[in-house]
């Protein structure tokens, strides 16, 4: 009787353990040790889980440089591991925002217990550059205040450091007393021939307006500003959008990669109902021109998978929490 209770308890362990799931956003410190001291990241790992395959968006802060990326990678069931190769880190020596960027893989291990879950292991490079980018190792907590099935709820990176960098886009979105136009992006290169500017614009509104719009979602954020990434969520294909606020053009002829693709917006006072529309600028290898659209207002955060194409426009609509 003994023995049957102990292999019935080992049963339930077992599978108790295989149903286990590393669908979350994590969030922690990854620090890196060497001869002349250390320096830490603070890390960000928003995944989902399917079978024995893992995505989502990996971020990071460092010094005054935030960056993300979409990421696939696998999870071992038996092992309780997940691996993601091929992510890029700034080199913990380097210039923050234009410093080297070391090719890291993701090795993390699921632990789970009643008081906490955690997700150990490391950040390392392959043998091509074992010397010059060291480990970096990382604990990272699971947000036990969001649901399982909402992985791009908020985290820790996502709500304290989304201030734009300089290669980002920051629009500001006037009030309804100024006919919704929404000026030029203010971190943009100087405009050599404003009449050719003026006319490729103009073009661009004709073509928008002549597509239909496909409404996704409505979307509540808070506060007067947003922050809005764009990815390439499957096989990057050359894929190009415009974004639209309201209409008119914000991002013009932007290509799609892993590597978010940010856009800043501030809302005046007035506005509490937005539409953010993706224009597809081409249908990339594998049509449609689909992306990962992740929307963060400081406190909240939500993901949209986008679809458009030469005829429609995908539109997400922002409201105002009030």
């Amino acid at each position: 009787m003994r023995k049957l209770l102990i292999f019935l308890l080992s049963v339930g362990s077992l599978v108790q353990a295989g149903a286990q799931t590393v669908t979350g956003a994590w969030y922690g410190k990854a620090d890196v040790n060497s001869g002349n001291g250390a320096s830490n990241y603070l890390i960000e790992l928003v995944l989902k889980q399917k079978g024995d395959e893992v995505e989502g968006i990996f971020a990071y802060y460092f010094k005054d440089s935030h960056q993300s990326f979409f990421v696939r990678g696998t999870y071992d069931k038996a092992e309780r591991e997940v691996h993601i190769k091929n992510l890029p880190v700034l080199h913990y020596r380097g210039e923050a925002r234009n410093g080297i960027e070391c090719p890291m893989n993701f090795l993390g291990t699921l632990l789970v217990s009643q008081v906490k879950s955690t997700l150990n292991g490391y950040f390392y490079s392959d043998d091509k550059y074992k010397y010059t980018c060291p480990e970096l190792r990382v604990v990272l907590t699971i947000d036990g205040n969001m649901p399982a099935d909402q992985a791009m709820a908020a985290a820790s990176v996502g709500r304290k450091f989304w201030t734009p960098q300089e290669e980002d886009a920051v629009v500001v979105v006037p009030t309804s007393d100024n006919n919704n136009t929404v000026p030029a992006p203010e971190k943009t290169a100087p405009v050599v021939n404003a009449d050719k500017e003026k006319k490729a614009r103009e073009k661009l509104i004709e073509s928008f307006s002549k597509r239909s719009s496909i409404y996704s979602k409505d979307l509540e954020v808070e506060g007067d500003s947003v922050r809005i990434s764009f990815y390439d969520n499957g096989d990057i294909d050359g894929d190009s959008i415009s974004v639209f606020i309201n209409k008119q053009p914000a991002l013009a002829r932007q290509s799609l990669s892993a590597r978010a693709l940010n856009l800043y917006v501030k809302f005046e006072n007035g506005q509490d109902l937005n539409e953010v529309s993706m224009y597809a600028e081409n249908l990339g290898k594998y049509p449609p021109n689909t992306a990962l659209m992740v929307v963060s207002d400081g406190k909240n955060r939500y993901e949209v998978y986008l679809s458009s194409s030469l005829t429609q426009n995908a539109v997400v609509r922002l409201k105002r929490k009030k």
